[in-house]
């Protein structure tokens, strides 16, 4: 089936959360792709009470589409990853489903479903185009994103300032590493911090931290386009690295080593049956585990440098 019209097709994936990364790299590679959505969360009195996140939907812009091509595409796909054992649980069927869609414009789109949400005992994420007004002692972030990873919606984000309000401590000097839109460092800063460094090595993500941590009135918070390896020695009390495992794993040394003695780190954005990875790193480097948190698919693993 064809169809001849020039106009966006929204193509529905069926998958488990835990793949939507490599399917996004799929489409945005294969298609003439205009936005994707992994997942649409609706939240009522700040707690959330529906998600679509085993459905991804793809915006795709083309002249023709061949729905059944499209079809047999995915499942070839899928059949690969599994072949190659590349996730150990199920990955979905990924069944598509494919309709015709009106032009708009998907970058402002999203912002209908993203609401102020709860995340943390504490922590508020307001999008700077919604209005909330803070109950008890809650405190508000205002975050707009931009093109970084950091809305405060996701697990391995949630994690982290979950345990930040439980590990660091007043008036403690820490640094986050992968800072994406800046959350992390701003949290931190609300949650009684005196001192905030962070790096990520998306120039993009660096000025998108600044302009949040300016809306935040966190203008104190130092960020630059970096690595860890450009911070100073047993600086910091308190160390977010929320990075893909492997990262994680490699830089675990100079995570180490801008960490004072005693001073604790939250190691996020592990996906279940990659903490080994990670945990062989920690071992290694001769830090000490404090937890390990859950949330959904994802893992947190809280260490302390003890020498």
């Amino acid at each position: 089936m064809s169809v001849t019209d020039k106009t966006y097709w929204e193509v529905c994936i069926e998958i488990n959360p835990i793949c939507a990364d490599v399917v996004c790299d799929i489409v945005q590679t294969e298609f003439e792709c205009e936005g994707i959505v992994t997942a649409e969360e609706k939240y009522k009195n700040l707690e959330l009470i529906s998600t679509t996140e085993d459905t991804l939907k793809a915006y795709i812009v083309a002249d023709t589409l061949d729905f059944d091509e499209v079809k047999s595409f995915f499942q070839t796909q899928r059949q690969d990853l599994i072949d190659k054992q590349v996730f150990n649980c199920d990955i979905g069927s990924w069944n598509v489903t494919i309709k015709k869609q009106e032009i708009v414009d998907w970058s402002k789109k999203w912002k209908e479903h993203w609401k102020p949400s709860k995340i943390s005992n504490r922590i508020v994420i307001c999008p700077t185009w919604e209005k909330y007004e803070a109950k008890n002692d809650e405190i508000i972030v205002n975050i707009d994103p931009g093109n970084a990873f950091g809305t405060g919606t996701h697990a391995t984000t949630q994690l982290c300032v979950n345990a930040c309000e439980k590990y660091m401590p007043v008036n403690a000097t820490i640094a986050d590493i992968g800072c994406g839109s800046g959350i992390l460092a701003i949290c931190g800063m609300k949650l009684g911090a005196k001192e905030a460094d962070a790096v990520d090595t998306d120039e993009t993500a660096v000025e998108t931290s600044e302009i949040n941590a300016n809306i935040n009135k966190e203008t104190t918070i130092k960020f630059q386009t970096a690595t860890s390896d450009i911070l100073p020695t047993e600086k910091y009390d308190f160390v977010f690295a929320n990075i893909l495992h492997n990262v994680l794993a490699a830089i675990m040394p100079d995570l180490k080593r801008i960490m004072k003695k005693g001073a604790k780190i939250v190691l996020s954005g592990i996906l279940e049956g990659k903490e080994p990875v990670v945990l062989e790193a920690i071992k290694n480097n001769n830090l000490k585990m404090v937890e390990e948190m859950h949330q959904k698919e994802w893992i947190a693993f809280v260490v302390q440098k003890e020498d």
